[in-house]
């Protein structure tokens, strides 16, 4: 039996074969050429992290409303009608 050398797989998912910041697309950033195309990651805070997520909780808490109270506009109509 002969040992076969293993090699790592290293999925790559930074090499692009093609410039994909093409003026029309939405993800279009005419900035992107300087840097060498890297943007530099903003640092935030712990408070303002924080109030970012207040602030997606608030603005999904209408829609998850709506959703609990026709779910029990539902389970009501159901009970009517089977009761």
């Amino acid at each position: 039996m002969t040992k076969r050398n293993k090699k790592e797989d290293d999925l790559d998912t930074e090499t692009t074969f093609a410039d994909m910041n093409v003026e029309g697309f939405r993800w279009y950033d005419p900035n992107a050429k300087k840097n060498g195309g890297r943007k530099d990651k903003q640092k935030i805070s712990r408070k303002e992290y924080w109030m970012m997520v207040r602030a997606a909780f608030a603005a999904y808490l209408p829609m998850f409303l709506i959703l609990i109270a026709a779910f029990g506009l539902m389970v009501a109509i159901a009970w009517l009608w089977v009761g």
